[in-house]
């Protein structure tokens, strides 16, 4: 196994204890009165829960959003007011609810070409971070797929191979909407990756992800950084026979 796991006894349980470590990694990073905190925001129905805590009691008042700065882990190319629009998802769940200003929140543009929009994207990390080295984002939110995918990285995409670009366009063919993610470098440079994994149907997905192999999921390995999979005990239903290599925090109530 690689990581750590911690088993919440079911999805609101996931969720409050993801809350819970944000408040902790933006109070860290915070203390230096210098400091910015990043977050590369996850798409998909798991987050939206976190999203809605984040905004309201105890976390709101805990977080000085002045100092936070939110970007996307992947996009599909909709309008921003579409149904499958991850930045909608985060807007209507937790941006429009904390006082934010205009220059914290950096979607990614979504009106434009795929490719254009990933070389767009980059200009806007490179702008944040600065020019010249690897972005370091303070932290990643991810999911995972059934088919073993994470962002907008799936099976085969050759954006599982790139080395030098820190954004990348993806098509799942016709009738779907183009998509651009963040590649494995910028994610494996981040001071910490938490994928959230809640529900019966992720069981497989999960024990994929907490093993070596070619998946993209699996492929999410932080250099320096703290890969943590926060998971509720229906998605652990396959986990017999695994080879645990570090300890697994079991987390009763959050």
């Amino acid at each position: 196994m690689r990581g750590t796991l911690i088993i919440c006894p079911d999805a609101e349980s996931v969720s409050r204890e993801a809350a819970q470590r944000v408040v902790s990694a933006v109070a860290e990073k915070l203390a230096d009165p210098r400091a910015t905190f990043s977050v590369a925001l996850a798409g998909g129905s798991t987050p939206r829960r976190l999203y809605e805590l984040l905004a309201g009691s105890p976390y709101r008042s805990k977080i000085p959003w002045a100092r936070v700065h939110f970007f996307w882990g992947d996009e599909r190319l909709v309008p921003y007011d579409h149904a499958e629009s991850n930045f909608r998802l985060a807007h209507e769940a937790l941006l429009s609810h904390v006082p934010l200003q205009r220059e914290n929140i950096h979607p990614i543009s979504t009106q434009i070409p795929a490719d254009q929009a990933a070389q767009a994207y980059e200009q806007v990390l490179r702008a944040h971070f600065g020019r010249w080295g690897t972005p370091r984002f303070d932290l990643v939110l991810l999911g995972v797929g059934a088919d073993g995918h994470t962002a907008s990285l799936f099976p085969g995409s050759a954006a599982l191979a790139e080395k030098e670009r820190w954004v990348m366009p993806h098509s799942l063919g016709v009738n779907q909407p183009a998509r651009v993610t963040l590649t494995l470098p910028i994610i494996n440079n981040a001071r910490r990756v938490h994928f959230l994994v809640t529900g019966k149907p992720k069981a497989s997905a999960l024990r994929a992800a907490l093993e070596s192999g070619p998946l993209p999921v699996q492929r999410v390995q932080p250099k320096k950084g703290e890969l943590l999979f926060l998971v509720d005990a229906a998605a652990t239903g396959k986990l017999e026979g695994i080879r645990i290599e570090v300890p697994v925090a079991s987390e009763a109530q959050t």
